[in-house]
């Protein structure tokens, strides 16, 4: 009997899982599934212990979900991708494995892997697929048959390119004659794990999919108006669910359109369809410049910004005692959940790098140590479009006012409060500058004052980035 296997990374899904499709194409094939964790390489690449307990959890459902398919899951923990291979290889020699199925990963080390694999694997056929976005990498290309390094003409190109034909999601496999499997103990990983909040974060294939339902039906049309106030439940909270493959882009698209038919053309839903787009963008990005891998910037004169090493700053930042109350309701959120509203990410960052003066890289490393969603490209996007130092990046000299920007998306400051406890007291609008309105009360708060004045900080930051652009 032919034997197929699926390698499941980041894709812990039945439906719409393009290497699991293929696998279970032939019905008279025997499919087995493979889910192998590396501790030391999740280690290596900062993996939060949030989205290690998620991931467990996703696997624990998936593999009850393949049981009921006719397809076991076989579970393997080794210490890092080259041992991976290495132990891929062994179980085709065992099981007899005439093709092995997996959907691509675009990082450095994901890519080196795979290559050492199908090295590796003579007489086995290995069948790759572009499964984690909705177009692949190399469909969206200049006219010079390079890759965009702005992201609107990318987003032009790229809608034009979908309109000539959307990608079909695929259905789940049906089951197999082999029967059904009854899942063993539960699958647990070496890794330090953090409890999740499981109704923010749903595992189970169904509820996710019933999420997604749900918001592109109503949030989606509300989510232009909603996404940048932290206090209202505005965005999808399908990221983490997006970031480790419980559900894929593709049918993310589909639903969207199902339920906004114009979100295509600048209608209802059409600004979460750029967000969409956005992590397309950055995934083609790091497939064309692995140097984005590797904690480098695009743009190479910022390498020569002078950070400053500041630890009493820096642990500020991380515990969220700045003294700036929505930068620290955003790292106490952040902290306390894994997880962190994408306009506080933006704060966040600028108030790190444009007020802090330090490496960017450093608070690129810190969010994947804490973020339940936690994705190499996005992420690394994101830092470095908020320290100039990307493509597409904010010019250098936009620096955010941490204090503005709080009275802009939490004017009340009903977020604040949440986060901030020593805040609860403070009246309406003077929470974001709280110092004022306890010096002016004869109050003494339990929070500091700020580590560094804005004003002043904006000044010594433009003049380091002038500094380096001048070489």
């Amino acid at each position: 009997m032919t034997t197929h296997l699926v390698w499941f990374r980041r894709d812990l899904r039945l439906h719409d899982n393009l290497a699991l499709a293929a696998a279970c194409r032939n019905g008279a094939a025997r499919v087995l599934a493979l889910y192998i964790a590396t501790p030391e390489q999740w280690a290596a690449h900062d993996m939060a212990p949030r989205q290690a307990a998620f991931i467990a959890s996703q696997l624990n459902a998936l593999r009850t979900a393949l049981a009921e398919k006719g397809i076991p899951l076989i579970f393997e923990e080794v210490k890092d991708f080259a041992a991976s291979v290495n132990t891929v290889k062994t179980l085709c020699q065992q099981h007899e494995v005439s093709h092995l199925f997996y959907n691509y990963q675009y990082e450095v080390n994901e890519r080196q892997r795979d290559a050492a694999l199908e090295s590796a694997l003579a007489g086995v056929v290995c069948e790759g697929f572009d499964d984690s976005v909705i177009l692949p990498p190399g469909a969206v290309m200049t006219g010079n048959h390079e890759m965009y390094k702005v992201f609107t003409p990318f987003k032009n190109a790229w809608l034009k390119r979908l309109k000539e034909g959307i990608p079909e999601c695929v259905a789940a496999p049906a089951p197999r004659g082999n029967g059904t499997f009854s899942a063993s103990r539960p699958i647990a990983f070496s890794y330090p794990q953090l409890d999740f909040d499981a109704t923010l974060f749903p595992t189970e294939e169904k509820a996710v999919i019933a999420r997604l339902r749900h918001f592109c039906k109503q949030g989606a049309r509300e989510y232009e108006r909603l996404r940048d106030f932290p206090a209202t439940e505005g965005t999808s909270r399908l990221s983490a669910s997006l970031a480790t493959g419980g559900i894929s882009p593709r049918q993310c698209l589909h639903r969207l359109l199902a339920e906004q038919p114009q979100a295509l053309e600048d209608g209802p839903g059409s600004v979460w369809l750029n967000e969409l787009i956005w992590r397309e963008f950055y995934r083609h990005l790091m497939t064309y410049h692995p140097q984005l891998c590797k904690h480098r910037p695009f743009i190479r004169w910022t390498d020569r910004v002078q950070w400053q090493s500041n630890s009493a700053h820096w642990h500020a930042w991380q515990e969220g005692n700045t003294g700036y109350p929505i930068v620290d309701a955003a790292m106490r959120q952040l902290n306390a959940t894994g997880w962190m509203h994408n306009r506080l990410r933006m704060i966040t960052a600028s108030f790190l790098v444009k007020d802090l003066l330090i490496d960017w890289r450093e608070g690129e490393r810190y969010f994947m140590s804490q973020l339940i969603d936690g994705d190499l490209a996005a992420n690394n996007g994101g830092w470095q479009w908020a320290a100039s130092t990307g493509t597409d990046a904010a010019p250098y000299f936009r620096i955010f006012n941490p204090t503005t920007q709080g009275e802009k998306f939490d004017r009340d400051g009903d977020f604040i409060r949440q986060w901030i406890p020593e805040l609860r007291g403070v009246p309406g609008k003077a929470i974001h500058e709280p110092w004022k309105w306890a010096t002016k009360e004869g109050i003494k708060l339990n929070y500091p004052q700020p580590i560094v004045d804005h004003k002043q900080a904006r000044l010594e930051t433009l003049a380091a980035y002038e500094a380096a652009r001048k070489g």
